[in-house]
C-alpha cells in the first residue's frame, strides 16, 4: 500500500475552508488561525482580492521560464523596493526560504572568495544543504551537511560577535527575530556591532527575514527597528500568502552576471503575481500598521493574564514562554477552545497569526488562555 514518508506529526484535522483568520475542518467546525501555517498566511485566508489576481492570471499564462520577459517580475521588485524602502537593491526570485537563504550564502562567497559563516545559536535558517548547515540544530544537520566553515555565536551578544568576525568571514547570516528559535528580538546594539564588524572586515551581512519579515514585526524587516541595512535579505513565508515564493533583496555592492544564480520556477507568472497581490492589500489595508497596534494588544492582554516565565516578541510575532512545557496547554487550544497555536522548543507558545487579525479575534485567544492559565496556576 502506497503512503506518505511519515516525518510530521499530525493532528486528526483535516481543513477543507479558509476566510480570513478563521479555518473549517470536514466537519463543519471553525477554528480560530492563530499561526498562519508557520507564518505564511499574511493577508488572510482566502482574500478576495488575492484569489482574484490568482483567478485572472491563471486564465492567461501560469509559468513559463526566465528564459523571457516576465512583467509581474518587474512590478514586483518595484512595489516590493517602494514598499520595504529598498529603491536600490536588486531582487532574485525564487521558491522557498530555505532557497533564499542557500542563494544569499552563495553570492556572498562568489563576492569576497571567502568561506566561513557566522551563525548563531538557535537559529533556523532552512533545511537544505547551505542553509542547515547554519542552522542551530544537530538533529536535522546530516553527515552530508556537516559544514566545519560555520561557527556558531550566542545570539545577541555583541562582543562575541565583535571578537568572531574577522576578514576571513564570509558572510554573518542572522534573524532579526528568531522564529523557531523561540522568539527571541535581536538588540539594536547586537545589529548594529555585526554591520560595523562587516563593514570594517569585507563580510556579507545577511538578514534572514524569511520569518520576522514582510511586515510582522511592525516594520517590513523587524531588522529595520536597528536602523541598519542588510547586505542581502532573505524572504519568503507571508511573500505569497501560500503561494511558494521566496527571494532575496541585494545591495548595490553586488555585480550580476549571467549564470551566476539560477532557478526554474522562481519567479513564475502566477508566484510574482500572488506576490503582488499581497504587497498591494498590504499597502491598501495598511497592515504593517495593523500588525503594531493588535500585536501591541495581544502582548497588553498577555500581560495582565501573567503566569508566563517570559514574553517575547514585536508585532504579530509572540513568544510566549512558560516553566513547564507547553504541549498539552497547545493541545486544550486547539481542541477545547479551537484555536490554533505554535511552538518553539519544549515551552513556548508561538503566535503568528495573519497581519489582518483584529482585535475581536485577539480578545477569543486572551479569553481562552485567561481560563487555561487560571487551572494550570
Amino acid at each position: 500500500m502506497a503512503e506518505l514518508f511519515n516525518v510530521y506529526p499530525l493532528y486528526d484535522i483535516e481543513p477543507v475552508k479558509a476566510q480570513g483568520s478563521y479555518l473549517w475542518d470536514v466537519n463543519g467546525t471553525r477554528y480560530l488561525d492563530l499561526y498562519g501555517g508557520h507564518a505564511v498566511i499574511s493577508v488572510g485566508h482566502t482574500h478576495p482580492r488575492y484569489v482574484q489576481a490568482l483567478t485572472d492570471q491563471l486564465h492567461k499564462i501560469s509559468f513559463y521560464s526566465n528564459s523571457v520577459r516576465i512583467p509581474q517580475q518587474e512590478e514586483l521588485v518595484e512595489k516590493l523596493a517602494n514598499l520595504s524602502d529598498h529603491p536600490d537593491y536588486a531582487l532574485f526570485l525564487c521558491n522557498s526560504g530555505a532557497e533564499a537563504n542557500e542563494n544569499a550564502l552563495k553570492l556572498a562567497s562568489f563576492h569576497n572568495g571567502r568561506t566561513q559563516v557566522i551563525a548563531f545559536k538557535k537559529g533556523f535558517h532552512g533545511r537544505t544543504a547551505g542553509a542547515v548547515a547554519a542552522t542551530d540544530n544537530p538533529a536535522i544537520v546530516a553527515p552530508i551537511n556537516y559544514n566545519q566553515h560555520v561557527k556558531f555565536l550566542p545570539y545577541n551578544d555583541a562582543e562575541a560577535a565583535r571578537e568572531a568576525i574577522t576578514t576571513e568571514t564570509c558572510a554573518v547570516i542572522v534573524e532579526g527575530i528568531q522564529g523557531v528559535g523561540g522568539i527571541h528580538v535581536a538588540s539594536d546594539e547586537f545589529l548594529q556591532t555585526l554591520r560595523q564588524r562587516c563593514d570594517e572586515t569585507g563580510a556579507v551581512l545577511i538578514l534572514d527575514g524569511v520569518q520576522c519579515g514582510y511586515g510582522r514585526s511592525g516594520k517590513f524587516f523587524s531588522h529595520q527597528y536597528s536602523g541598519i541595512q542588510a547586505d542581502i535579505i532573505s524572504m519568503a513565508k507571508g511573500m505569497g500568502n501560500g503561494f511558494p515564493i521566496g527571494g532575496i533583496l541585494i545591495s548595490p555592492k553586488f555585480k550580476a552576471s549571467y549564470g551566476l544564480l539560477g532557478t526554474t520556477f522562481g519567479g513564475n507568472h502566477l508566484a510574482c503575481t500572488a506576490a503582488v497581490a499581497v504587497l498591494d492589500i498590504m499597502k491598501e489595508e495598511g497592515l504593517i500598521e495593523n500588525a503594531v497596534n493588535v500585536g501591541n494588544y495581544f502582548m497588553n492582554g498577555i500581560q495582565q493574564i501573567g503566569g508566563y516565565k517570559e514574553l517575547r516578541g514585536r508585532g504579530l510575532m509572540i513568544g510566549i514562554e512558560y516553566d513547564f512545557p507547553v504541549e498539552t496547554l497547545r493541545k486544550t487550544l486547539l481542541f477545547d477552545h479551537k484555536q490554533f497555536t505554535g511552538v518553539a522548543g519544549k515551552n513556548t507558545i508561538r503566535l503568528l497569526p495573519s497581519l489582518a487579525i483584529g482585535v475581536d479575534e485577539a480578545d477569543m485567544f486572551l479569553e481562552a488562555l485567561q481560563k487555561e492559565v487560571s487551572i494550570l496556576q
